[in-house]
């Protein structure tokens, strides 16, 4: 099974340009607020209409611009998961389920059964109101995969809950797409959702879409700013490449990256642990002042300003734990460094 997109859709100034293919796999799609994720979506389930593009699930042409196909929703075998859950609010939990089940003769049996699936029995006969948000939420996927749909779209799922209950359901959750047999878009802004979740992922950023890639690909070597920066990264500055090593006007130095930079590299990223403390001499060594240190619940968050950077230079952030924080002599003046393989080329 396979969900293969590439559609355009203009919606006032904001223009979308998506293209990926989707395996039969929990395919993520990451980015931020306002980037155009859940409109995707609505184009895929056939919500809202591309203006130009088309869309093929298992070889299925659900539309296509060219050709003038457009499947209405209730014939696209898609399961929306909304961020509201979009239950019916004058139907009991059993009577949600049932409706989304297309032969009549089966419907009660096959509600019963996802009633027993997602432990539902006690509460079968409550309408949305009386539910709790995480017994809204698996009313709304046993009513999902009550319709028998190819393909389930999970327009972040866990927006609407407390971070207790998100880890609970985000648990089961896991666990009945392990069994579903197709394609599962899974729309976050959230990276560590995502890191435990799927294998692969898209990046979006101001309505495009950049190259489906692995989780490893993503966090280990990001090539764009808008990738580094929803994978956790935390520093950034302009560069200039030079060989093999990049200068950084911003804060003063040259540092070594231990392979080619490519000519189109613009800016650099850091992730804030990487930047450790060193001696002296110590390859990618330069010395900072703390500005500002920040405790955080487990960690310690150093703002640090190297000493040879220009006036006005983003500071540098350093992440650490409590007790190596503690265990340094000098907390106002010291030398920091970064491995070459720890810095991000971004373009």
């Amino acid at each position: 099974m396979a969900l293969s997109v590439d559609i355009k859709k203009r919606l006032g100034s904001f223009c979308l340009e998506i293209s990926f293919t989707a395996e039969n796999e929990t395919l993520a799609l990451l980015g931020a607020s306002g980037c155009g994720k859940s409109v995707t979506l609505r184009c895929i389930a056939g919500i809202l209409t591309p203006d130009e593009g088309k869309i093929v699930l298992d070889g299925v042409t659900l539309f296509d611009s060219a050709a003038h196909i457009d499947l209405p929703p209730r014939k696209r075998q898609m399961g929306y998961l909304f961020q509201q859950y979009a239950l019916f609010p004058n139907m009991t939990v059993r009577q949600n389920i049932a409706a989304a089940v297309g032969d009549r003769a089966k419907r009660w049996a096959a509600a019963d059964e996802k009633l027993r699936q997602f432990r539902l029995e006690d509460i079968a006969d409550k309408k949305p109101r009386q539910l709790s948000g995480g017994q809204q939420q698996r009313t709304a996927l046993a009513r999902i995969l009550a319709s028998e749909p190819r393909c389930i779209l999970l327009d972040e799922p866990f927006s609407a809950l407390d971070s207790y209950l998100k880890y609970q359901l985000e648990l089961e959750l896991a666990e009945t797409l392990e069994r579903f047999p197709g394609t599962v878009l899974w729309v976050s802004h959230d990276r560590g959702e995502v890191f435990r979740n799927c294998r692969r992922v898209c990046v979006m950023d101001g309505g495009r879409s950049q190259p489906v890639c692995t989780l490893e690909e993503l966090f280990r070597y990001p090539d764009t700013e808008a990738a580094a920066r929803l994978s956790g990264c935390k520093n950034y500055a302009d560069a200039v490449p030079e060989g093999t090593s990049v200068r950084v006007p911003d804060w003063g130095v040259t540092l070594a990256c231990g392979r080619a930079v490519p000519e189109e590299v613009r800016r650099i990223g850091i992730r804030a642990h990487h930047v450790r403390f060193a001696e002296p001499g110590t390859e990618n060594a330069f010395s900072c002042t703390a500005a500002r240190v920040i405790e955080d619940v487990f960690s310690v968050i150093v703002l640090l300003r190297p000493e040879k950077g220009a006036p006005g230079a983003p500071l540098l952030r350093m992440e650490l734990d409590k007790e190596a924080w503690a265990a340094a002599e000098e907390k106002t003046h010291f030398t920091v460094s970064v491995s070459p393989r720890d810095i991000l080329l971004l373009q």
